[in-house]
């Protein structure tokens, strides 16, 4: 590493990103992802009224930084002006002006409730007819323009994807954050308290195809077909002659048309759709069902933290916590059916140029293609020799190597965190302290001593669960998962929704309690600890781990094999 510089992408402060990109990206990735990202963030922002304009990312290495940009900051600002020339810009930049200005008809009009009709009713069956024409293009069968065009549309749509994703950004968490400040100026409580009471408030966490994977279970069962049956056998195999059985053909049809080509390990061409993890998929159709009680916890947790909050602010307590449970689906709703579900379908498609370039001889391995750009991978379709094979090659090998372990953490200076929510207006206060818990409680993670042989974190969802360490790094992993693992990696996304029914208890190295991980362990009611920094580093694959979701400790029972 030593001989590799990093450079900032530009002036100011740039952050390395660790809860989305583990890793190196594609260069697929790193060239598509950075102007619709930021696009969509800054339609949200501004239209909640807030003084951030928008999150920019670049690539570095490969490794990806970002960096929030507050509304009429210069490049180079790393942090707010004093408080003085920060009040006296309040009152006369126009935009900075008009933002204030407009903060609290957010709340007045409850815009995220304008925003989810319009997430119902228009983009996301938009998006789902969307990604479906394109999923139900046979493009092994396309002659060479017509697959170039379904290049070139697929690329289009997966950055539109991605668009769509973050336009929501603001409204799915707005909500949220604002229940969760307030509560916790009345109270006085931790983040993980408070977040409890949504338990039950996102379904699509508990995977986008629980309802067809039930229905697959039913068959099953109806058809005497047990987990004893297959056990042992090829994966590929399984489903097969599942596919084949009647009864069950059907809804099996139906679950693996749902999830497959969603990404499920990351955010990455390089990460591995559903249909390319066979074990992964016969372990979920054969594992536990899920019977959480989640009204009543929902009820008890509820009542339990009201009592908590003064007797003059219950009925507000009451108002917050329906918003917030009311958009807190659009969370992970917004990822499932728009950027894994199109970033999948991009990989499909970049598999299959590999294939006719590894036919014609420019490639050896068709997997290699993973490793070029869109524009590259176009260019040797059209006969161009670069980039070559072994440019290819060692691009996969960077990215296999190296985590952001190996990347510094911050280039130029470290930035300052945002302007104290008390110096801005008063009307426009609530705005900026709902958005400073969102980013905070997303990704915050603080540093905790731990006895050795254990790592301290977030507790996510109460519990103690033991049971053997699988340690995910990437998409070679994720077959490896069986019933009762628990699923230590460093951060998790909506497309991991498809191994849940396994796992036993989640453990992070990154991501705070508005993490998916946190979210998806409140909805399916496992041990979950989050933001433990080390635990993939600490803990061997197989060992023997103890999660204890009250205390937020993973300590080690017995060294693995």
């Amino acid at each position: 590493m030593s001989q590799t510089e990093f450079k900032a992408p530009g002036p100011g402060s740039w952050e390395l990103e660790q809860t989305h990109f583990a890793r190196p990206a594609t260069r697929y990735a790193s060239t598509l992802v950075s102007e619709p990202l930021a696009r969509g963030f800054a339609e949200g922002t501004r239209r909640y009224g807030l003084l951030l304009d928008t999150l920019r990312m670049r690539f570095v290495n490969d490794f990806c930084y970002g960096k929030f940009v507050p509304v009429g900051a210069p490049d180079s600002a790393t942090g707010p002006p004093p408080r003085p020339i920060f009040m006296l810009l309040t009152h006369l930049h126009p935009e900075i002006r008009r933002r204030i200005a407009t903060a609290p008809d957010v709340f007045a009009k409850k815009l995220w409730r304008e925003d989810m009709r319009r997430w119902d009713a228009e983009v996301k069956p938009d998006s789902i007819a969307r990604n479906h024409r394109l999923q139900n293009t046979p493009i092994t069968a396309l002659g060479d323009s017509e697959f170039l065009a379904h290049l070139d549309g697929v690329r289009a749509n997966a950055a539109e994807m991605i668009y769509r994703h973050h336009i929501f950004t603001i409204p799915s968490g707005f909500p949220v954050g604002h229940f969760v400040s307030e509560v916790q100026r009345w109270t006085g409580l931790p983040s993980g308290e408070v977040l409890g009471v949504l338990k039950g408030a996102a379904p699509i966490s508990r995977g986008v195809g629980a309802a067809p994977l039930e229905r697959v279970r039913a068959a099953l069962v109806a058809s005497g077909v047990t987990a004893d049956h297959v056990h042992g056998r090829p994966a590929q195999q399984v489903l097969d002659d599942l596919r084949s059985k009647n009864g069950v053909a059907e809804p099996l049809q139906a679950y693996l048309d749902e999830i497959a080509y969603r990404l499920v390990s990351g955010y990455d061409i390089a990460d591995k759709y559903a249909l390319e993890m066979p074990d992964m998929l016969v372990g979920a159709i054969f594992g536990a069902t899920d019977n959480a009680d989640r009204h009543g916890d929902f009820t008890k947790r509820r009542d339990a933290l009201r009592a908590k909050v003064p007797e003059a602010r219950r009925a507000e307590f009451d108002q917050l916590l329906e918003e917030a449970r009311f958009m807190h689906r659009l969370r992970d709703e917004r990822g499932m059916y728009n950027d894994s579900w199109g970033s999948g379908l991009a990989r499909r498609a970049m598999l299959e140029a590999g294939r006719r370039l590894k036919d014609s001889g420019v490639l050896p391995d068709a997997s290699l293609a993973i490793n070029a750009s869109h524009d590259e991978v176009v260019g040797m379709l059209k006969g161009e020799k670069q980039p070559g094979v072994e440019e290819l090659r060692r691009r996969q090998t960077w990215r296999e190597t190296r985590t952001v372990a190996d990347a510094p953490a911050f280039l130029g200076t470290e930035p300052k965190g945002p302007p104290p929510a008390e110096w801005l207006p008063k009307k426009a206060q609530a705005n900026a302290r709902a958005m400073d818990a969102i980013i905070r409680e997303i990704f915050h993670v603080p540093v905790q001593k731990a006895p050795r042989g254990s790592v301290a974190g977030l507790a996510v969802h109460p519990g103690i669960y033991e049971g053997p360490a699988r340690i995910v790094n990437g998409p070679h992993d994720f077959n490896r998962l069986q019933q009762g693992d628990v699923l230590i990696t460093r951060n998790t996304g909506p497309a991991f929704n498809v191994v849940l029914p396994l796992l036993g208890a989640i453990v992070t190295d990154r991501g705070g309690q508005l993490s998916h991980a946190a979210i998806v362990a409140r909805e399916y009611g496992i041990p979950a600890v989050v933001g433990t920094r080390e635990a993939t580093t600490m803990f061997a694959d197989g060992a023997r781990v103890r999660v204890n979701g009250d205390n937020g400790m993973v300590e080690l029972v017995e060294a693995g094999p």
